[in-house]
């Protein structure tokens, strides 16, 4: 693939590697990210590129006889001026070639199949759409919210019109009652008849309203999404477990990252996959996405490639743990005088947004979509409206309860000529069965008696 007619610009010959969505075959042209990279690389830099495929079909790495393999070393042979393609910045390779600044960044993940590590779900389950917090909060609410209709039914005369003669219905048991009813969508007695008391049920049911709406949608949201926690969280995770084979591509810098750690955990990964080489290394990532989707098998290898084939591909995804930061830079031969400024049109590029748009162009599909939109469980925040809601209905409730009864008081203060006060007091002590403690003067008077 050439690009660039014009006369008495330089040709540069690129060197690359098939790797979707890097750089792919569509009928007789080459087409990708690096190759739309390439494309504004020569449009900044003045310059025409001949592009060829490697032709091991690897990305470089060095043998025992010191030789380099792969796209190294055909920048090293001088059959290629630059390679641009997913090639991993490394030390070793940096003292061979010269790298520019990276043009992605990625990380070292491990790639699942989602029903090799699917978990049953647990006796709780239904309690996930909501966290914790939340259900305490919730607990915290139905209690509160009983509590002030057993309060504000003994308060109004409205619903206990004679408290000495006659029992209230709205006791605390069946203030409980009253409240789980309305979670449950059921009409229960009894029947609030005061408006301070209908004020509090009238908000109650809102509330529960509104709160199974948004369980019922997380819930469904939940069930649907699968989105229950994978056993396999961490690399320690996938070396303890039995069931899934795990590899990486053969001679890429993930092998050697591996094999060059110090980690305890690395190393046993390192050493599970040396011993196994023939069975558990692949040749291309092709195969290694093929192998996860047909077998109980964990590829290890670049988050950002995993994160396009669990894009790609539904049934897979990527495990949260990322070890080893690293990004895919252009190699140049060592003095090359195209590296610094390949290094500059990166960073160009980089800041006028052109990357993020080829990695949104490249990337984006409905499986990429729906993990941004992963399913949380519902925090206290989310509900903060409702619960304010509640407690303003609540406080709004007790008022009207006590504004009845002043005006009760009032009315029969002025019929006793009594006191409006001690009329109050005397019928908050009633209805909560309040024993009022005796004046001084009415135990003398007692005593004389």
């Amino acid at each position: 693939d050439s690009r660039g007619a014009t006369e008495g610009l330089p040709t540069l010959t690129v060197t690359t590697i098939l790797e979707d969505p890097y750089v792919m075959v569509r009928g007789a042209e080459l087409e990708g990210y690096c190759m739309d990279l390439l494309r504004a690389l020569a449009g900044m830099l003045r310059f025409q590129y001949r592009v060829r495929v490697v032709g091991d079909g690897q990305y470089g790495a060095v043998s025992a006889s010191g030789n380099w393999s792969g796209m190294i070393g055909e920048i090293l042979r001088k059959e290629a001026d630059i390679a641009v393609a997913p090639l991993t910045v490394t030390s070793a390779r940096e003292e061979v070639v010269s790298f520019t600044t990276p043009f992605l960044q990625t990380g070292i993940g491990i790639l699942l199949r989602k029903d090799t590590v699917s978990q049953e779900m647990s006796f709780f389950h239904f309690l996930s759409p909501f966290s914790k917090e939340t259900w305490t909060g919730l607990l915290f609410a139905y209690l509160l919210t009983c509590f002030c209709l057993f309060l504000v039914a003994r308060l109004s005369p409205c619903e206990w019109n004679e408290p000495k003669s006659e029992e209230n219905h709205f006791t605390f048991l069946n203030s409980l009652w009253f409240g789980a009813g309305a979670l449950a969508l059921q009409g229960v007695t009894p029947r609030p008849q005061a408006l301070s008391v209908r004020v509090i049920a009238v908000v109650w049911w809102l509330f529960t309203l509104a709160l199974l709406a948004a369980y019922i949608a997380n819930f469904t949201a939940l069930l649907s999404s699968g989105s229950e926690q994978l056993p396999i969280q961490t690399f320690e995770d996938l070396v303890k477990q039995r069931n899934l084979e795990f590899g990486t591509l053969e001679g890429s810098s993930t092998f050697y990252f591996f094999k060059n750690s110090k980690n305890p955990i690395h190393q046993m990964i390192y050493e599970y996959m040396e011993k196994r080489r023939e069975h558990v290394l692949v040749k291309t990532y092709q195969e290694a996405v093929q192998r996860v989707m047909e077998s109980n098998y964990a590829f290890i290898g670049e988050s950002i490639s995993q994160d396009l084939a669990a894009a790609r591909h539904c049934n897979l995804v990527r495990a949260p743990e990322l070890i080893g930061a690293r990004g895919f830079g252009i190699a140049t031969a060592q003095a090359s005088p195209w590296t610094k400024p390949l290094s500059i049109a990166v960073l160009k590029l980089r800041e006028l947004g052109d990357l993020d748009y080829l990695r949104n162009k490249w990337w984006e599909s409905s499986c990429l979509r729906q993990s941004r939109d992963r399913w949380r469980p519902l925090e206290p925040p989310a509900l903060g409206g409702l619960f304010l809601a509640l407690g303003i209905g609540l406080a709004l409730g007790i008022i009207a309860a006590v504004a009845e009864l002043s005006n009760s008081s009032r009315h029969t203060a002025g019929t006793a000529k009594k006191s409006c006060c001690s009329v109050f007091i005397e019928e908050i002590c009633t209805r909560l069965r309040i024993k009022e403690k005796a004046r001084p003067g009415q135990e003398t008077g007692k005593a004389n008696a």
